[in-house]
This record gives structure tokens, sequence and C-alpha cells, in this order.
């Protein structure tokens, strides 16, 4: 509380007294922290941010005019699924679906929002929320992988794969992959001190994203990470600083290959490694596999304007959709098939543009950006339109776009 009273922060309105910005800051990481407890419903996640959506409605909050298209095109999403779910609003579980759709949509609008101001304070509360989450998060997973904890193997893993707090191993791992970015981005440029702890962090978080046994969150983790660390470089002022995170990034490689090692040498961990490892998964090949899948359902989203409704798609092929942008189409029509991907790759196309922009969080951006770019790729092979924490990373990289203009505009009133 003390940090969040004190720390700096941009674009902070003049008229808020410390006590608004310490309450405001403190609110920031509780949502971040409580984002990795997700195994009930309702979720901490889901209080903590209404709790939140209500201190900040309560003490000022502003919607920015950039902040415009992001609204249009989630009103205009969720109207395409409401209007393909009509015929099936006697189903619970589709009206719990389109309501849970409206609700994602007023995370994404508050992240940006709230990000959009104060802004260097309050990414930096969310960063260490979203680390304090994690490490509850991959702490149980790996005591669960490994039975340290009573009774914990049925609670905190599924078929044999960690899960810690989520219902589901691929989440687990696609929501640790932001969190170890940011340790990640502690390791190869901040102070011994600091960067040696955020090592440990860096190898839990790491850990339990491996024992997810989750193909996508595996090469999320690499990917990402090398993208990050490849714009880090980049974006260095020094050649120094360069040169450190060259060298850290090859120590963290084999670091991480020496881990995996120690772990295939235990049978059970080997023989679920070889067997997710493999691209010969019988649900994914044939006719009716993912891939197949998405063939067909192509062809199918072609003649429905307005699709087949949510949660509709097991009922045509023995699985679901595994393609968020699919899962659009058939779920909403055409108007929501051309809204999400819009929404999904316009903020892609900005996000890149703000790549070099100098900004004091530019940091903080590259690991959410980073993250957000690995979710974007894995939503061709999995249905991400649920994740709460896409939808986080969707409102934080808008509010920073909108912070990053109103420091360009008054740098050019000053």
């Amino acid at each position: 509380m003390a940090y969040a009273a004190t720390a700096g922060g941009v674009n902070v309105a003049a008229t808020d007294a410390p006590g608004v910005l310490a309450l405001q800051r403190a609110m920031v990481w509780l949502v971040g922290a409580s984002g990795a407890i997700v195994f009930i419903e309702p979720s901490p996640y889901e209080i903590a941010t209404l709790l939140a959506t209500v201190t900040f409605f309560a003490t000022g909050l502003r919607l920015r005019l950039v902040l415009m298209p992001l609204l249009l095109m989630l009103i205009l999403l969720n109207v395409g699924y409401t209007i393909s779910a009509i015929p099936l609003f006697e189903q619970t579980e589709v009206v719990s679906w389109i309501a849970t759709s409206w609700y994602m949509a007023v995370t994404v609008v508050f992240f940006a929002m709230v990000i959009s101001e104060d802004t260097e304070a309050r990414l930096d509360m969310l960063r260490r929320g979203l680390v304090v989450g994690a490490m509850i998060a991959s702490l149980l997973a790996i005591a669960g992988y490994f039975h340290l904890v009573p009774g914990g193997n049925d609670l905190l893993t599924l078929y044999g794969r960690a899960r810690g707090t989520f219902k589901d191993p691929n989440v687990l791992g696609a929501f640790l992959i932001l969190p170890a970015l940011f340790a990640l981005q502690s390791v190869v440029s901040d102070k011994l001190a600091k960067a040696f702890r955020n090592v440990i962090a860096f190898g839990i978080m790491s850990l339990a994203i491996l024992l997810a046994f989750s193909r996508a969150a595996w090469g999320g983790l690499v990917l990402t990470s090398a993208f990050m660390l490849a714009l880090m470089v980049l974006t260095s002022r020094t050649n120094a600083q360069r040169s450190r995170i060259v060298i850290m990034a090859i120590v963290a490689a084999v670091l991480g290959l020496a881990l995996i090692t120690v772990l295939l040498s235990l049978d059970a961990t080997a023989e679920m490694f070889k067997q997710r490892a493999s691209f010969d998964q019988s649900y994914d090949e044939g006719r009716f596999g993912r891939f197949g899948r998405h063939i067909l359902g192509a062809e199918m989203a072609l003649d429905l304007p307005f699709g087949i409704g949510p949660l509709q798609f097991h009922r045509y092929f023995p699985e679901d959709t595994h393609n968020s942008y699919l899962n659009a189409f058939m779920s909403g029509g055409w108007l929501s098939g051309v809204c999400y991907p819009a929404l999904v790759f316009t903020t892609v196309i900005i996000g890149f543009r703000h790549i070099f922009i100098r900004v004091p969080w530019q940091r903080a951006y590259l690991a959410v950006f980073s993250a957000f770019l690995g979710t974007v790729g894995e939503s061709f092979v999995i249905d991400t339109d649920h994740w709460r924490h896409f939808w986080m990373m969707l409102g934080a990289v808008w509010g920073m776009i909108a912070a990053a203009q109103a420091d360009k505009t008054k740098a050019r009133c000053d």
C-alpha cells in the first residue's frame, strides 16, 4: 500500500489525492493476483474485477476517444453472438455463454480505461499482482503433480497433467506465459539481487508450464520469450544493455534445457512428455480431426449468415471448433465472424506500430504485447475466446496505446 501511494506515474490527474491513487493501484494489484484462481464459479477474479470496476467508477475513470473503435467492435461482436443465440435461449448454458461474452467485453474496456491513466504505476502493480498469482498457481500445480499435497492430485492435476488453480492444464500454461515474461525481463535487465529472485520465479513458472504438458504453452513460452527479447535488444539504449540481454538469454536457455533433461530422467514424466510432444495425435487427424473440422466448419460458415449459435458446434462434429476465429463465425454468424478477427488483428497492427515509441512503460508494453501476440497465434488451434487473461491483455494493450497517444499530444502542446 505504501508503494501504491508513492509510486511515480505518468498522466495522473492532478486532482487525484494520494489516498485515491493508493486505492486504485491496490485494486489493480488485486485483480492481477486473483486472475490465477479461476477453478470455481464465480471466481475470485470476477469478484475482484467487479470491486475494482466499482472503485474506479466511484473515484474517476475516463473513456478516451481513441478507445471508441475498440468499444464499437466489442459491441458488434457480442450483438452478433446474441442474435445467433436467440433461438437457443431456453438452454441455460447458452445464456451463460452470452453473459460471459458480454462480461469479457466489459473487462476489456475497463482495463483499457484503467491503463490509459497513471499508466506506469498501474502497469507495475498489475505486473506484481500477476507474478504473485502465477507463483501461487505454479507452486500448487507442481505440488499436485509430484503428490506433495495430500489429496491434491485430484484437485490440482487432470489426466496426469498439472492444472493448479485452473480447470484446464492448457489454460494454466497459457496464463503463466505473461508473468513468466515479466520475470524474464527482470532476469536480463535488473540488478543482481532482483534478477536472481526472478530467476527462481521464472524457473518455477517454466516448470509449471512444462508439467501442464500443453504443446501450445510450450511453444508459446519459447516463441514469445524469443520475440520479446529480440524487441528488448532492438529497443535498448546502449550496447551494454544489448550484450547483457543476449548473454542472459543464452544462460536462461541452457538452464531450461538442463531442467528438461532432469525431468525427463523421471519415467512417468518422460512418457507423458513423449506422448504430448508428438504431432501424431488422434484428435488432430482425419476428416473430423481438429484441422479437418476447421475446413468443414469454414465451409458451413459461408452458408450460414447467422451461424449455428454458441456451444452448438459439437452437435455437428465430434468436438468443439478449437479455433477462435472459426468459433466466432459459427457462434455469431457473419457479424461476429468479421468483427472478432477485425478486433484481434487491428490490435496487432496498431500494437506493432507502438513497439518503438519511447514511453516510460515501454518494457511492460513489450511483455504484454508479446504474450498477447502468442495468444493470437494460439487462437488458431484452441478456443481462447473466453480466456480471462486474453481479454485482460487486449484491454491493457489498448490502454497503453491510448496513454502513448495522450503522452504524444501532451508533448506537442508543451
